[in-house]
């Protein structure tokens, strides 16, 4: 990936916790960031060690904050400046940044797209290399934050249904038509492909460019959570969640599949008293405006229904294809935290009350 070697060189003594969580990227990581030249680098002793029984950990996988318990408490030993954890299989990446109480915030997989976005576009910008038909890719359930991001440097973000096989499939059809340049893709759930050498989410890569940007912002006095607040004061406040519920037994997938049956039949027209303008419902294929215009969508079918509000927020339901379960997701924008965190909790309420109807 294209490295800053001067920026590193000048910020190379950058503090930085690694967990591997057990997993395979203790070497291969460790070297990755030896080479691309931090010089302060420390990993978590207990988590470097290879167990496939994950005994420090409830869920061996940076999605989960817990999973950052050790590193925050080795962290704070040793002044760490950014705590970065992989999962086991190397392709997950999560990440915490010291804040200036001392206390360390985990961010969202949406939060570290959105800094990945911006730096990598900045750093091409500055280099005079932003092909004018670059892409950013990600899944339909991403955050819509990077994608505004995206469109204040003039490109484009293109959305495809969740799976990073998606996003691969959409890299090869740029290669075959040069219809786009491939720049960055991401999904919520912590996967991040910087080049496209690799097809799939790949957290070495992402290891090396999150390590970069917190040099960057080390450089101008400010932590990665300080970078984050300056995009939210410039792009507006963005925060998303995820509400998974689980129905188990013979009934649970029967439930399930009436629940989304009758969220095709009933068409809300709003959601905690914000319009739905569009709904998108991918197993159709088809987006409905509020005024009953349909149009295609031209992706592959999904059981994905898609509710677009007045305000820019959005929520979707989706069932999982492995488990017993159902998601919905939430993504509120706002013009501040305080606003955008309270539409969040006024969405989930009202999610919850559809769900026990």
């Amino acid at each position: 990936i294209n490295i800053d070697h001067e920026l590193i060189e000048r910020n190379k003594d950058l503090n930085i916790v690694f967990s591997p969580l057990h997993g395979t990227a203790t070497m291969i990581g460790s070297r990755a960031l030896e080479n691309a030249g931090f010089t302060n680098v420390t990993l978590e002793p207990k988590q470097a060690i290879a167990d496939p029984d994950f005994t420090t950990v409830k869920s061996p996988n940076p999605e989960d904050p817990d999973a950052f318990e050790l590193s925050i408490k080795l962290g704070k030993e040793i002044g760490a400046e950014v705590l970065i954890a992989t999962d086991p299989d190397a392709d997950r990446l999560g990440m915490a940044t010291r804040l200036e109480n001392g206390e360390y915030q985990v961010l969202t997989g949406n939060q570290i797209g959105a800094l990945m976005v911006d730096y990598l576009l900045k750093a091409y910008e500055k280099q005079g290399t932003l092909p004018e038909n670059g892409a950013i890719l990600k899944s339909i359930v991403s955050s819509e934050m990077p994608a505004v991001i995206a469109k204040s440097y003039g490109v484009e973000t293109q959305n495809v249904l969740t799976g990073f096989k998606f996003i691969a499939e959409r890299i090869k059809e740029y290669e075959a038509t040069n219809a786009n340049t491939f720049l960055f893709g991401f999904e919520e759930s912590y996967g991040f492909l910087v080049k496209p050498f690799v097809r799939d989410k790949d957290a070495i890569q992402a290891l090396i460019l999150i390590a970069e940007l917190a040099a960057y912002y080390k450089e101008q006095g400010k932590t990665t959570y300080d970078g984050l607040q300056e995009l939210f004061e410039e792009h507006g406040y963005f925060e998303e969640k995820t509400i998974s519920i689980t129905m188990s037994g013979i009934s649970g997938a029967e439930n399930i599949k009436k629940l989304m049956n009758s969220l095709r039949a009933e068409s809300l027209t709003d959601i905690a008293g914000v319009k739905v303008t569009t709904v998108e419902d991918y197993l159709e294929g088809t987006s409905t405006t509020a005024d009953g215009e349909t149009s295609d969508i031209p992706l592959g079918k999904a059981d994905v229904l898609m509710y677009h509000l007045e305000d820019g927020s959005w929520i979707a339901a989706r069932p999982s294809g492995t488990e017993p379960k159902i998601k919905f997701y939430i993504g509120a924008v706002a013009d501040s935290q305080e606003a955008v965190s309270q539409k969040v909790a006024d969405f989930e309420a009202d999610i919850n009350k559809i769900i026990e109807a």
